[in-house]
């Protein structure tokens, strides 16, 4: 197998490259815009710059390097800027995979395609695979239109939905529900945690392990990849700070209408992985086990 990574360095993209790297049989592309954060970290993982908004770069690199599979992680995911700047989510989460599909089928490639909860109203949840999709956000939207770009595609694919991911990467610039209650208690400072909204949160290495699973077993058509717990994100952060023997007290319930975002957020999603479970073997950790981790990663001990 040779698997081509988009967006490298971003959260999953790192967490791929350095689960990919250590599998025998496995050759691994890194391909990202700007310079290889993993260079000093996997050396031994070729790199090659791509934009993939870049049709010519596109055709070129995948024609260049003829992978088997092609995982794209590549994504604007930031989901008040995808509401306020428009066009570059469009193009980044629509166009750009309308050329990596092209590539693909000019070139035999199995595509993995990452995206989204946030293609559901929120209106029910958890979710299935067969739930209908009714975004309520423009990220939503860009999400749902490339899967549809996805399924049109003439080469084998598969479209991997996951939810909430957090985790600890190289030289990234993102912060996330972990690291931010953790370090707000351990300041002293309140903070206020919506307690309408659901999710299974995804742990990173977990969602690289779902992919790698999806890769291996040639997966076809769509799967939930996520972690199996459903909460709210109250609930995640009571975790957190019962983890690091922190003041819950600190932690405030509100409702999503304390805050003002641009994008509207579906307030129930999650998802039922009972079907990633069953074909691929996928298993996640539970939050607990994955702020452990995370707690490991930053050499910081529980209490």
């Amino acid at each position: 197998m040779k698997i081509l990574i988009t967006g490298s360095n971003g959260l999953l993209g790192q967490k791929l490259v350095a689960l990919l790297a250590r599998q025998p049989g496995v050759e691994v592309v890194a391909t990202s815009r700007g310079r290889n954060k993993l260079a000093g970290l996997h050396p031994a993982v070729r790199f090659v710059p791509l934009d993939v908004t870049e049709p010519q770069q596109v055709q070129h690199v995948i024609g260049a390097e003829q992978p088997t599979h092609l995982i794209h992680t590549a994504a604007l995911t930031n989901v008040d800027e995808c509401e306020l700047n428009q066009t570059a989510c469009w193009q980044q989460n629509v166009t750009a995979v309308g050329h990596v599909v092209a590539a693909c089928e000019q070139y035999q490639v199995h595509l993995l395609h990452l995206s989204t909860d946030f293609v559901f109203s929120g209106e029910t949840g958890p979710l299935a695979e067969d739930a209908v999709p009714a975004p309520v956000n423009f990220y939503g939207e860009s999400k749902l239109a490339a899967e549809r770009l996805v399924q049109q595609c003439r080469t084998p694919w598969a479209i991997l939905r996951t939810v909430l991911v957090y985790g600890i990467a190289h030289d990234y610039g993102r912060t996330n529900i972990v690291l931010w209650v953790r370090d707000s208690l351990r300041a002293g400072k309140a903070i206020k945690v919506v307690s309408d909204q659901l999710r299974t949160p995804t742990l990173a290495e977990d969602l690289a392990v779902g992919c790698w699973l999806a890769a291996r077993q040639h997966a076809r058509g769509i799967y939930h990849l996520s972690g199996a717990e459903l909460l709210t994100p109250y609930q995640m952060a009571l975790q957190v700070a019962d983890y690091f023997s922190l003041d819950a007290t600190l932690i405030s319930r509100v409702d999503a209408r304390t805050f003002s975002q641009p994008a509207r957020r579906p307030l129930r999603t999650g998802f039922i992985i009972d079907k990633a479970a069953r074909d691929l073997g996928f298993q996640p950790r539970s939050l607990m086990a994955g702020i452990a981790l995370l707690a490991e990663q930053i050499d910081l001990p529980a209490s």
